[in-house]
């Protein structure tokens, strides 16, 4: 017997369309009270933003079935989305209005497997330095014990944005 899941998620464009005209951290607590829509990976893999401070950001997901690979446990692309999410939104969180960033790079560590027995877990994402034109940021994966089972780091670049049309009305 098949099983199945369904999801929602928003029309990307509004959450997009807040770039730059927001602070990274006014934009991602805009997303933590629900005033701007989540991106749609977040409904695709089950994953939330729960906290946003300047330079600090954790993404919970609760681990299911839907998320496993051949061997019978997570997915190393799912711990990856979770990390790469955690540690630009770090970065992202860290930027004034019309500042974008991209990642350079990402390298990830897999310390432990995840399975749904594990239970909840989360991604801390924090900076750990930040210039002109670069970031570099970091990424823990923990369960609910504090046990690290991944890790990463990332690079990003950071861009003045073309003013929108939105901020010229």
């Amino acid at each position: 017997m098949g099983r199945s899941r369904t999801y929602e998620w928003e029309d990307p464009a509004v959450t997009a369309s807040a770039v730059g005209r927001l602070t990274g951290l006014d934009m991602l607590r805009n997303i933590l009270s629900g005033d701007i829509p989540g991106p749609p990976i977040s409904a695709t893999l089950g994953f939330t933003l729960t906290e946003a401070e300047h330079g600090r950001v954790v993404f919970s997901l609760i681990p299911g079935e839907d998320h496993y690979n051949p061997l019978g446990s997570v997915h190393g692309g799912v711990y990856a989305t979770l990390l790469d999410s955690a540690s630009g939104c770090a970065v992202h969180s860290t930027l004034p209005a019309g500042v974008g960033y991209t990642s350079l790079d990402l390298t990830v560590k897999f310390l432990r497997p995840v399975t749904v027995d594990t239970g909840g877990i989360r991604a801390v994402g924090t900076v750990l330095s930040s210039g002109r034109r670069t970031a570099l940021a970091q990424a823990q994966l923990l369960d609910e014990a504090d046990r690290l089972l991944a890790h990463a780091t990332s690079s990003c670049m950071l861009f003045p944005l073309p003013p929108s049309d939105a901020a010229h009305t």
